[in-house]
């Protein structure tokens, strides 16, 4: 059977999460811009390392917002607002990366909100195996407070037109194209520009996957065997 470039990577991105040796969860990073394709990348690695037999752990920095009526102190469309107000960095660290990483108990909580209720949720701790895997998807991972908690570092870039094109159809049903790309063009486009020039994501990077074509995505890597 002809495998893919999407298979192709899977594999890739397993192989760098089985050479991390460490005596704790293995964390890793799937960052990049809004609907660059970083959740089915997350979930389908996921499968590919439960494949293998690994534990995984599956999270979102979607579910480390601040409530909404704290994360739009500098205005709904703002880039800066984007950067700095919207995820609860501190909670993300306290109750999942800490506890998974070096000097960790290993007893963590994989949330602390839930977007569609637009409130605050305490699922129960759970202990993890020390051979676990925590794969995170999101934006502003790699940012400098969250650069270093983590094993591995995977940034998908995709165009930034691209991103407006799959929001659109991403929220053709709840929202109209003029409302998404106002969003867009004036909040998340500007707010990752801010981040690529203040933290170098791409630069702190262990693979770098460019995903304008899902099917046959580009890849770099970097410093990895």
């Amino acid at each position: 059977m002809v495998r893919g470039a999407r298979e192709e990577l899977l594999d890739r991105l397993a192989e760098a999460v089985g050479s991390v040796t460490v005596d704790h969860p293995t964390r890793v990073a799937v960052d990049g811009p809004p609907a660059a394709g970083k959740t089915t990348l997350a979930d389908e690695l996921a499968v590919v390392l439960r494949d293998q037999g690994r534990d995984v752990i599956r999270a979102t920095i979607d579910d480390f917002l601040f409530p909404r009526a704290q994360r739009y102190p500098r205005g709904e469309y703002s880039a800066e607002g984007c950067y700095h107000d919207t995820h609860d960095r501190e909670a993300l660290t306290r109750v999942l990366l800490d506890p998974l990483g070096p000097g960790g108990d290993r007893r963590f909580q994989p949330a602390v909100y839930d977007h569609r209720a637009d409130a605050a949720v305490s699922p129960p701790f759970t202990t993890a195996p020390a051979d676990a895997v925590l794969v995170v998807d999101g934006v502003f991972l790699l940012r400098p407070e969250l650069v270093d908690r983590w094993e591995l570092r995977v940034f998908v870039s995709t165009a930034p037109e691209k991103t407006v094109d799959r929001a659109v159809l991403r929220a053709h049903r709840v929202s109209t194209r003029a409302d998404v790309e106002r969003r867009w063009r004036e909040r998340y486009i500007p707010s990752q520009e801010l981040y690529l020039a203040t933290a170098r994501p791409t630069r702190r990077a262990d693979i770098v996957v460019h995903n304008d074509e899902p099917q046959h995505p580009v890849w770099s890597v970097r410093g990895l065997p």
